[in-house]
């Protein structure tokens, strides 16, 4: 509920009991008062959603509180009422920011449509902040003609229809992003929110304020209310992004949410509905996580009602000269780069790697050509950067600065080889302070812990563990 605390500023006591009284009825925060003088000092002490505001009052015109009203940076929207109004008292008004303009007598209906409208134009104005520091490059859609794409967009229109809770599971890099957008655009909801929550990227002592917002004093730094991400997703789509990542108390609370439709922001009583369809994604097997009691069972449960699982990109290679090819158009016109095209060796090149970052290493291998294209505007296999590893039966990574092989016992390294290898090289190039090798992988420090966590106790050892085993 965008709208919860109200002031209501009218001299006449009939028009104001009657007013305030319909108002608490609907379960509002009241403050009813008739002078500006009462109303400031309740503006300065609190902040308030939505004032009615009389324009003639015993203390002076009410357009001047409106304006003084708009320089606050937490300002509530004001709708103005009049027993005497004209259209160049209305023009006045709505130049001054008034967001409505009543004129006496009024129904409570008015009332009732006037907080609706502000409802919405709230939620409007807070989605759009939100997004507006979404930084994200564009996307492109789920391309492809291979029999894995083909079903999965089959999946994906079937699904959409709905308003099932869908579970995303996929390796890094595979695009589980892109499919929880297809389904948004493609559902009933494709003109309300689509808002999008990294679970991976938040700090654990503030994901539960993101998920269902906090009340003004309720932690330090809370100096004023604030809106979860629930409630900006309210009537449209929300996307839980590394759902895995999230603490046991978040999936509790998070499960109520799934199960009820409803929350309570920290530090708040106040319950509150939310009606949102849930998109989660992972690139961990979930079923795995519950069974280490990692995850809970239950929350595993409200989640995969739909399951959706995105192919890797070396299940589907008939489909990378495509994406090549699209990825090659865009960060052309990025960069400024004239290119023809990939020649006949390359192409062949790209089909024979295993792609281990999937779609996204595809991405940063046809970026990284464009840049070094030669002058004929041909894009060779010594652009893409991938050697001949991928016909090797061998793998490497880089360790201070040479190449080390991955240890594996199958014939082949499998990507979790690569991936563990990957992280303990890490680990050893910042002398075993885990929260550096967290920032050089580009991944959480969470994220980290839990992989070291997989391992047994088999990863390169930190400096503070060194220096009790050597003393």
């Amino acid at each position: 509920m965008a709208i919860e605390k109200i002031i209501v500023l009218e001299d006449d006591a009939v028009v104001r009991s009657n007013l305030e009284n319909f108002l608490r009825r609907k379960h509002y925060d009241v403050a009813a008062v008739s002078t500006i003088a009462a109303a400031q000092e309740y503006l300065n002490r609190d902040n308030f959603d939505l004032i009615f505001l009389d324009v003639r009052l015993p203390d002076g015109d009410g357009t001047d509180l409106l304006k003084q009203i708009q320089s606050r940076p937490q300002k509530p929207l004001a709708a103005m009422m009049t027993g005497f109004g004209s259209v160049e008292s209305a023009v006045e008004c709505m130049k001054n920011g008034s967001f409505d303009y009543l004129i006496k007598p009024f129904s409570m209906e008015q009332i009732e449509v006037v907080i609706r409208k502000a409802q919405a134009f709230t939620q409007l104005v807070k989605v759009n902040h939100f997004l507006s520091q979404d930084t994200e490059d564009g996307e492109i859609d789920l391309l492809g003609n291979s029999p894995a794409m083909q079903h999965l967009r089959a999946l994906i229109r079937k699904v959409a229809r709905t308003q099932a809770t869908v579970l995303v599971q996929g390796e890094s890099g595979t695009g589980k992003e892109l499919v929880a957008r297809a389904l948004y655009r493609e559902s009933s909801r494709a003109s309300a929110p689509f808002i999008k929550v990294n679970c991976a990227a938040i700090p654990e002592n503030l994901i539960e304020s993101e998920f269902f917002g906090h009340e003004r004093g309720s932690f330090t730094g809370a100096l004023n209310k604030r809106e979860g991400r629930f409630e900006l997703a309210h009537g449209g789509t929300i996307l839980l992004d590394e759902i895995s990542e999230i603490s046991p108390s978040v999936q509790a609370k998070l499960l109520r949410v799934l199960q009820e439709r409803e929350l309570e922001r920290v530090g708040g009583n106040r319950t509150i509905k939310v009606d949102v369809r849930v998109i989660a994604t992972t690139n961990r097997n979930l079923e795995h996580s519950v069974e280490k009691k990692e995850f809970r069972q239950d929350l595993f449960f409200r989640l995969n009602v739909v399951p959706v699982h995105v192919p890797p990109l070396r299940e589907r290679a008939e489909d990378v000269p495509l994406l090549a090819e699209e990825f090659m158009r865009r960060f052309a016109r990025k960069h400024g780069v004239h290119v023809k095209g990939f020649t006949d060796a390359a192409v062949r090149v790209m089909k024979n790697h295993n792609w281990p970052g999937n779609v996204r290493e595809l991405q940063n291998v046809v970026e990284r050509a464009v840049i070094l294209c030669s002058d004929n505007g041909m894009l060779e296999p010594e652009h893409l950067g991938l050697g001949g590893a991928a016909q090797s039966s061998s793998a490497s990574v880089v360790v201070n600065g040479a190449l080390e092989p991955v240890q594996h016992t199958n014939g082949f390294p499998t990507l979790a080889d690569l991936e563990k290898h990957h992280i303990f090289a890490a680990i050893d190039r910042c002398k075993g302070n885990r929260t550096h090798a967290a920032k050089m992988l580009d991944v959480s420090i969470r994220t980290l812990r839990n992989k070291l966590h997989e391992y047994n106790g088999t990863a390169p050892k930190s400096e503070e563990e060194r220096e009790l085993t050597e003393s």
